[in-house]
């Protein structure tokens, strides 16, 4: 008998990305019906950082949500332009600038809470909790193992 072919990681991996991304993003539509102006999935994860230690610094929040710097700042800057978040120099250094979360970015984390825990719902009925914290645990090692290709 031939050994059991491997799972396909990466195809797997990559499809199941495209999929979430999908349905996040319907989430985000039925979000944007229920108010004005539903948060970007990176915009919800912004305001998500800044709920749990407000004031970072433009690093900081590239680092948490594992963005390029750049990235982060235009991230910043739009969600600053509908008034959830605000920039201000830090005062201890005025080259570095902290973002702060608004009351009214502060007034979208109930709805991006719900939105989430129905995704997480959906996405982990059917498993147990030991099978779910391998799949963490194995989504972790492929973030930590892949920071730098290897050499050849």
């Amino acid at each position: 008998m031939p050994p059991a072919r491997p799972p396909r990681l990466i195809f797997l991996l990559n499809a199941a990305q495209r999929r979430l991304q999908q349905l996040v993003a319907a989430e985000q539509l039925r979000l944007a019906h229920e108010q004005d102006h539903a948060p970007s999935p990176a915009q919800g994860g912004l305001l998500f950082v800044l709920q749990d230690s407000d004031g970072r610094t433009m690093g900081e929040i590239a680092q948490a949500l594992d963005l390029a710097p750049s990235a982060a700042t235009g991230l910043v800057q739009r969600t600053e332009a509908l008034g959830w978040v605000q920039r201000a120099a830090c005062p201890q250094d005025a080259r570095t600038q902290r973002v702060w979360l608004l009351p009214a970015g502060r007034d979208q984390l109930p709805l991006l809470r719900s939105a989430i825990q129905r995704i997480n719902r959906r996405l982990t009925a059917g498993f147990t909790p030991d099978e779910l914290a391998t799949v963490a645990r194995w989504l972790q090692h492929v973030q930590q193992n892949t920071q730098e290709p290897d050499a050849p």
